[in-house]
């Protein structure tokens, strides 16, 4: 490593060249580095969807969800299967270890799809197979809404569909709340029957006249011609021409019998925008572009072609965008970049005072070398700039410049001493080189484990210590090769004053009572604690037990993740009852007309109608996504959420769950039971148990569960026999039931504008489509047409609902969000007590999901981790030192300093969050071993020769106060401004407090701080007094053995 330094300073043009480069080159990877507000990591799950018309849950779990269970059971990695069945069809959910090789696993799956395909029923639709990513989310959706017709906006979202997916930074731009089209037969069952058609036989003859019949060519021998035979519909009017009955010379139509339009399927939802029918285009960008440039070019190209249209449209049609994520991130960006701003002004505040101005500036280039350098590596990488990476920066702040000054006050002590600027840092860099590269590699062995943390938390935070192991690994060439050539051209004496010099020289050889100042305070407050080193040590160890009990008894409990102001938030509204869809839309108009004038609120998204596909409620008969206005401008989420409760708080027959946006990974609800069983028929009681407990808890809101709803469905029972009589079966009957529902599927033609097929389909109007013209039905059968009634039996039954399974096995949920103030972590304790005190049915399986099961591998994983970072420490520390004692006595400063946490948190009155101030305290670890190290390697370079241990540990401690002072503060203040949530943006002049970047990072920020600050006060006063203890110990060692010596010579 000398050699190396030797280099550098010998070579500075080839150093400067080279740093140079790094901060050109860095500043080009800022400007080009994708920039995100959350991590783009991959969600581990993977969904198969099949959808088959008219299948009822119990057929769709039988015929549909368990053979794919089956065929996909075997693929390699899955960590849970859940699996659904609702009418009109069935997903199965596959959950797959975090950190999975998602490519290989979506092979995977599609390959067993299509081995499972061959089991599925015939008039299924094919499966699709679906990945969950967050480069697919979109990152802006285009709201086109106004009282037009359908077919306008619909039209008008199709053309601007095509534009946006011309864009090289557009994956996909994705239409929702459109209604597919059809073409509806709508014949009289008078008609039907008098001409004796049935709709099997209709869709016979539209197959038979719908094809598409390659001719070939003739070649005559005098030319080559082909031959077409054109069969395809082209247009509504080829089906109103259709033959369907001919006797004799007359031909009955279509037309003649029925009335054939284009139109529209029945609606299964609506959508408005802030009261008013919409559609949306969900534009999802390619990943690694950057979301900032993709919007605006969405952003211009919407406007470009929105002034293109006529003037009556434009004042009719309105566009809005709402999830606009550029907004949010340069908010974020911006907020965060002003707190690495007002971090490195204060860092530079204090070295500036105490090293002058010049030896400052020499500190000060690692701050923007090692950040850029870090940046560039980061480009390389293909990671992008999002929060975690910026915090991360910020956190590095204060570490980053700790080997630096350690250099430079070294360096600055040697030329007051008279040594000239290339001697003072060659000498420094050599004589720190050690001390600084075994402080930053205890650093980086902290936050080493880090990097290993599975599931999708892991996946979240991996960027942290990412990106704190290469900031610090470029801080330690900055320390030990950049700054050292710097200072040898361009380095002074700092802080030449008097007093600053009788300090050093007193540290160094002089009279220890004659220091001035607050070093002279400090010297003689040493002292007295060397006088009494036993009382010290065990009074700290008192402090930490007592800390961690005063915690116990009097903290304000633990929590999995900090709770963020949020942009978005979403009113879900449940109701029960075979409602129809437009009574769904009635009770939504009515909530939406009682929120829609809540201040604060940019935009609200009224959705009615269940989405099979999701993992809602199965009782939720529509939401209202709001979108908020600026934090700044507005009132807190809590405060909104109550004017909404008071607002609505009287409607009856609906419920109403206020749910924020989840900050950090998904984890759904806080408290979910999760009970599954192989005997379905335990769970529901079971459920209504647990159920009735979450009833009677207080703190609880939004409760739910997946019990089937009240509701009755209709059974048309064919009695086999008897319908053979008549020549008829169930087939026949289906059919014939199926044209006073949706309509019978008689097949499919492709218009020149429309990209997809439409069906065709035929049933009766809306007069025949009745639960009492079910008895009316007559089917044409061989013998004449036959009421249905002879041979069918209509009776109610129990409304199944939604089935869900997971595993294999039926499964029932329970779940409920807390209210404010409310520790959910407490109410999962109170849970857990009741469960093992209530006397369920061993053959049920009880366990607690969502934020509790995160929760407990974070806790897992974070206590192992700093196990892990220990021993690495102790390792370094052993091979550092040669000592276990010295090890023993850094680490035991890492435990001691967990006190100042627990103190922090006591004053502060904040519970202990597992993710934030766990990686908080594993952090402090590696910063808190910084400064010991230094001290003891001085003290031991000391006692080599200074024979009185009382003097080495006093030259010691004043030696190193100032460097460990203004390692300490600089640290402390890069993070203050996450502490005290201030934020200062120094080109806009504005200072605010409480921004949501900053409620991210204040738990984590608030344990390095009062754990570093009580820390400071370990290395100054207790590791100078555990150092005389070993000195005290080894002298009473020599003492016994000098007595025992003294006895045998006497002997």
């Amino acid at each position: 490593m000398t050699a190396l330094i030797d280099h550098a300073v010998g070579r500075s043009r080839t150093v400067l060249a080279t740093l140079l480069f790094v901060l050109i080159a860095g500043s080009f990877a800022y400007r080009d580095i994708p920039k995100e507000s959350q991590p783009d990591i991959s969600i581990p799950i993977i969904y198969v969807t099949v959808s088959h018309d008219g299948i009822s849950p119990e057929d769709a779990e039988r015929l549909i969800i368990r053979p794919l269970e089956q065929e996909m059971r075997g693929i390699e990695g899955i960590k849970e299967m859940r699996s659904t069945g609702y009418e009109g069809g069935a997903n199965v959910l596959l959950e797959f270890e975090a950190g999975f090789d998602a490519d290989s696993a979506l092979q995977d799956v599609r390959e067993q799809v299509d081995v499972a395909k061959g089991s599925l029923p015939t008039a299924s639709e094919d499966p699709e197979v679906h990945e969950v990513n967050f480069s697919l989310f979109p990152v802006l959706v285009v709201i086109l809404s106004g009282d037009v017709p359908d077919r306008t906006l619909y039209r008008l979202a199709r053309n601007l569909k095509d534009d946006l997916e011309s864009l090289s930074a557009v994956l996909e731009s994705k239409i929702t709340g459109e209604r597919k089209e059809m073409v509806e037969v709508l014949i009289d069952p008078v008609e039907l029957e008098s001409y004796g058609l049935d709709p099997a036989t209709a869709a016979n003859t539209v197959r038979g006249s719908n094809l598409l019949v390659a001719a070939g060519t003739q070649d005559t021998g005098q030319g080559r011609f082909s031959v077409k035979v054109p069969g395809l519909f082209e247009s509504v009017r080829d089906i109103i021409e259709l033959p369907v009955k001919v006797d004799g010379d007359s031909v009955v139509r279509v037309g003649n019998i029925a009335d054939v339009r284009r139109t529209f399927k029945d609606p299964m939802s609506y959508a408005r925008v802030n009261g008013r029918p919409a559609v949306a285009l969900e534009v999802s960008k390619r990943s690694g572009e950057n979301v900032i440039a993709t919007i605006e070019q969405v952003r211009e190209l919407v406007e470009a072609e929105r002034a293109r249209w006529p003037e009556e449209l434009r004042a009719a049609v309105s566009v809005t965008y709402s999830q606009d994520r550029s907004d949010h991130i340069r908010t974020l960006l911006n907020d965060l970049q002003n707190s690495i701003l007002s971090a490195v002004i204060l860092v530079m505040v204090v070295v500036i005072a105490a090293l002058g101005i010049r030896s400052a500036g020499l500190v000060g280039i690692a701050i923007p070398g090692s950040f850029l350098t870090a940046l560039l590596v980061l480009f390389v990488l293909n990671v992008s700039l999002n929060m975690v990476v910026l915090f991360s920066l910020i956190l590095a702040v204060g570490m980053l410049v700790d080997g630096a000054i350690v250099v430079t006050e070294y360096a600055d002590r040697q030329m007051i001493d008279g040594a000239t600027p290339r001697v003072a840092y060659t000498a420094a860099s050599r004589r720190m080189a050690w001390p600084i590269i075994a402080s930053t590699a205890t650093t980086l062995a902290a936050f080493l484990p880090l990097t290993f943390w599975p599931g999708v938390v892991g996946e979240f935070m991996k960027y942290l210590p990412m990106t704190v192991l290469i900031t610090l690994s470029a801080s330690l060439l900055m320390a030990l090769v950049f700054v050292p050539t710097l200072g040898s051209l361009f380095g002074r004496a700092g802080n030449t004053s008097i007093t600053s010099q009788r300090v050093v020289e007193a540290g160094e050889r002089g009279e220890l009572q004659d220091i001035p100042g607050f070093t002279g305070v400090y010297a003689r407050v040493l002292r007295k604690a060397l006088s009494h080193p036993t009382k010290i040590l065990v009074g700290s160890v008192a402090v930490l037990f007592c800390a961690q009990l005063g915690y116990a008894t009097f903290g304000a409990g633990v929590e999995f993740f900090p709770d963020v102001e949020p942009d978005n938030a979403k009113i879900q509204v449940r109701a029960r009852g075979n409602l129809s869809l437009g009574e769904q839309n009635g009770l939504m108009r009515e909530v939406e007309t009682r929120v829609i004038d809540v201040a604060g609120v940019q935009t609200f998204y009224t959705r009615v109608g269940s989405d099979a596909n999701s993992e809602q409620a199965e009782d939720i008969i529509g939401s209202i996504s709001l979108e908020f206005s600026d934090w700044r401008i507005r009132e807190k989420v809590a405060q909104i959420f109550e004017k909404i409760r008071n607002q609505i708080g009287d409607l009856a027959g609906i419920v109403i769950d206020l749910r924020k946006e989840e900050g950090g990974p998904p984890v759904g609800k806080p408290i979910q039971i999760q009970l599954t069983s192989r005997l379905p028929e335990l769970l529901i009681p079971a459920a209504a148990r647990v159920r009735n407990k979450f009833n009677e808890m207080a703190g609880l809101n939004s409760i739910e569960d997946s019990r089937p709803l009240p509701g009755i469905d209709w059974e048309v029972m064919v009695d086999r026999a008897q319908a053979a009589k008549y020549g008829a079966d169930v087939g026949s009957v289906g059919n014939m039931i199926q044209m006073t529902t949706g309509g019978y599927k008689i097949g499919t033609y492709r218009p020149n504008d429309s990209d997809d097929e439409i069906e065709i389909r035929a049933r009766f109007p809306q007069a025949h489509r009745t639960i009492e013209e079910l008895n009316h039905v007559r089917l044409n059968t061989p013998v004449g047409a036959v009421p249905i009634s002879n041979f069918v039996v209509r009776q109610a039954r129990e409304k199944i609902g939604t089935i869900k399974r997971v595993d294999g096995q039926r499964v029932v949920t329970i779940q409920a969000d807390v209210n404010d103030g409310v520790l959910v972590d407490d109410k999962l304790r109170e849970l857990e007590e009741w469960i093992k005190t209530s006397d369920f049915d061993q053959r049920i399986d009880i366990v607690f999901k969502g934020e509790d099961e995160e929760q407990a591998k974070a806790r897992s994983f974070l206590g192992k981790a700093f196990l892990v970072a220990l021993f690495v420490m102790a390792a370094i520390l052993i091979t550092q030192f040669n000592s276990f004692y010295s090890a023993f006595l850094i680490l035991f400063a890492v435990v001691m300093s967990t006190v100042g946490v627990f103190l922090g948190l006591l004053i502060t009155g904040s519970p202990f969050g597992i993710v934030m101030n766990g990686i908080g305290v594993i952090a402090l670890a590696g910063i808190v071993v910084n400064n010991n190290i230094v001290l003891i390697d001085t003290y031991d370079r000391l006692r080599a020769s200074i024979a009185d241990p009382v003097e080495a540990v006093m030259r010691t401690g004043v030696q190193r106060l100032r460097p460990v002072l203004l390692t300490s503060v600089t640290t402390i203040l890069g993070l203050l401004p996450m502490v005290l949530g201030v934020n200062i943006d120094f080109l806009a002049r504005e200072v605010t407090y409480g921004a949501p970047s900053t409620q991210w990072w204040r738990q984590l920020s608030t344990s390095i701080v009062f754990g570093l600050g009580f820390a400071t006060v370990l290395t100054l006063i207790v590791t100078p007094c555990a150092l005389m203890f070993k000195a005290n110990i080894n002298k009473w060692r020599q003492q016994r053995r000098s007595i025992g010596a003294n006895d045998i010579v006497a002997a």
